[in-house]
């Protein structure tokens, strides 16, 4: 005997599914105005902030065993065009500023790090650089290890500004001005800069680590346009002094397995200042690709858990609510051979990756892989985002570990 489902929840259900798909659709193209808006305001500072002189920019780098992955780093740091301004104090073509401070940290290396560092240091000095700082720590008592040694890094600073990366980064050669330039309004105490993977090796996987980074700094970019900032890559971070101050020190951001998410997140909160977002390629900065998925997973697991977990309320709801969202909708397609009726849903899902993927190649194309839209491989990583993305949910909420150079950090109760 075949039970007759009733009509009322038939059509609540129906409003559920489409709902869901709409509401996905439209939260999205409101992110996207968001982007576009940072990308307005970030076209007014530039224009305004290649105007003015160079601030004191103190430039923090963290280092645990980054020895093979450091030179380009180094190099790209020789290359800033503010040391070569301020080695030519008579070339009146630009205003010069003062001379960024350059500060390593180098956490515990057991590697040839510190030997890289030292040599930086004075190859610097020999070209009449003479702002370098190594602070060498001895322990780390966690449990964000990455956090502590910034917190040390900081303290050693004296520049009004404070400007983040890693030592598995490249940046361009104007980057320290680049991302100084738009701190000139005095009330922005911070800004995002994107960060891309490098492109090495061909096949899906260095493909999707670059589409990836992509789409997540889309979403980042989004919610800081709409007023919502709530995280950051900490490899491309400015921050202004007195905003930091604001919220009483660094010691005032609370332990979290994204560090800059939860400084991004309090500096929104104290509503003092602002938080924008650079949107032009002139800041960006490249990461060198995870070589194996296994560190591919546990990289993402961390920015994840950042969010689903994040310690700043708003940023927590909005987070959990756009992974929710998407990961319900790909959890109804192994559901549609029973219940047709639930195609909304990941069909709401696949508009908004498609909506996503246009926006990237829209403003970052020379960052990302040869191929345009057409290409089978940005096809397959358009189909395979939000299924990662619900991956990352589901290991969240199950409490997965979290690791962060073989280490567990910031372990939740």
């Amino acid at each position: 005997m075949w039970y007759t489902v009733p009509g009322e929840i038939l059509v609540l259900f129906d409003i559920f599914c489409y709902g869901h798909g709409i509401f996905f659709v439209v939260l999205q193209t409101l992110l996207m105005f968001g982007f576009f808006l940072e990308w307005l305001h970030d076209r007014k500072a530039c224009k305004m902030g290649c105007q003015t002189a160079l601030p004191k920019v103190s430039v923090i780098v963290p280092i645990h065993n980054e020895g093979r992955r450091m030179e380009a780093l180094l190099k790209s740091l020789q290359e800033q065009d503010c040391f070569k301004d301020a080695l030519r104090p008579d070339d009146a073509s630009r205003p010069h500023g003062v001379c960024p401070q350059i500060i390593f940290v180098d956490d515990r290396s057991d590697d040839e790090s510190p030997a890289m560092l030292a040599q930086f240091a004075k190859d610097a000095a020999e070209r009449g650089v003479e702002n370098c700082t190594i602070i060498t720590l001895k322990e780390n008592p966690g449990p964000n290890y990455k956090q502590y040694a910034l917190s040390a890094g900081i303290a050693a600073a004296r520049g009004d500004f404070f400007l983040f990366t890693d030592g598995d980064c490249e940046v361009p050669p104007g980057w320290i001005r680049a991302m100084a330039c738009r701190m000139t309004d005095p009330e922005v105490g911070a800004v995002i800069g994107p960060v891309f993977k490098k492109k090495q090796g061909k096949g899906f996987f260095p493909l999707y680590q670059c589409y990836d980074h992509a789409v997540r700094y889309n979403y980042l970019a989004g919610a800081i346009g709409l007023g919502a900032a709530g995280g950051g890559f900490g490899n491309n971070i400015i921050i202004r002094r007195e905003a930091l101050d604001a919220v009483g020190g660094y010691g005032a951001v609370p332990p979290s397995p994204t560090e800059d998410a939860a400084l991004i997140s309090l500096i929104r909160s104290r509503r003092k200042y602002r938080v924008h977002a650079a949107a032009l390629p002139d800041a960006a900065v490249e990461t060198a690709a995870e070589k194996t998925w296994r560190g591919f997973i546990s990289q993402t697991l961390r920015w994840n858990n950042g969010g689903l977990f994040s310690p700043e309320s708003m940023t927590r709801f909005n987070y959990n609510l756009l992974m929710l969202v998407i990961t319900t909708g790909i959890l109804a397609i192994p559901l549609l051979p029973f219940f047709p009726g639930l195609w909304p849903m990941p069909a709401g899902v696949y508009i908004v990756m498609l909506e996503n993927t246009i926006a990237a190649f829209g403003l970052f194309r020379k960052k990302l892989p040869k191929g345009g839209l057409l290409n089978l491989g940005y096809v397959l990583t358009l189909l395979f985002t939000p299924v990662y993305f619900s991956l990352m949910t589901i290991m969240g909420y199950c409490r997965i570990k979290i690791k962060w150079k073989g280490r567990v950090i910031a372990k939740r109760k």
